[in-house]
């Protein structure tokens, strides 16, 4: 009777958390997706890499509206294809790349039990090599940008949790 107490519990709290941090993105959004070249290890390394240095970059908390983030993007673009240059050489990593602002393709995503439908949508996009690996994606604005890729978290918590008193 305790461990059924202590697991419904335990699956109470998740699906409070998920709820709590439940993100619906708004119609008028700028994205940013970082395409990978493969699902290779390396390559998806070099992905996060790319976010990584990035994000330092396009990351913007002085940015008031949706009018300010769209200049600021297509003002700097030379400055993040430098950014994204940059990276890739630091990693020893010889791959064609690609960066663009405007509208670009999202495949349908579901991300914290929201789906997003597939569709053209502003943002700027970095695809590396072929583009045909896992990818990265966030919105810049309004600020959503977690730069979290963590969202099989849950599981393993559930996991541990069960582990650890069980």
């Amino acid at each position: 009777m305790k461990k059924i107490i202590i697991i419904s519990s335990i699956i109470i709290s998740i699906l409070v958390i998920n709820k709590e941090n439940e993100i619906i993105i708004p119609k008028e959004a700028i994205r940013f997706r970082v395409i990978a070249n493969s699902n290779s290890e390396q390559d998806q390394i070099i992905k996060k890499e790319i976010v990584k240095s990035l994000s330092k970059e396009i990351i913007t908390p002085n940015i008031k509206n949706i009018n300010e983030e769209r200049i600021f993007l297509k003002e700097n673009l030379p400055k993040f294809t430098k950014t994204v240059k940059k990276t890739l050489t630091d990693n020893n990593y010889s791959s064609k790349f690609d960066i663009n602002y405007g509208k670009n393709y999202f495949p349908e995503k579901t991300y914290r039990n929201i789906t997003y439908p597939e569709g053209e949508y502003e943002s700027l996009v970095v695809t590396i090599g072929n583009g045909q690996g896992k990818n990265f994606w966030c919105v810049l604005f309004p600020p959503l940008c977690l730069i979290d890729e963590d969202t099989e978290s849950y599981p393993s918590l559930i996991k541990e949790i069960i582990n650890k008193y069980f």
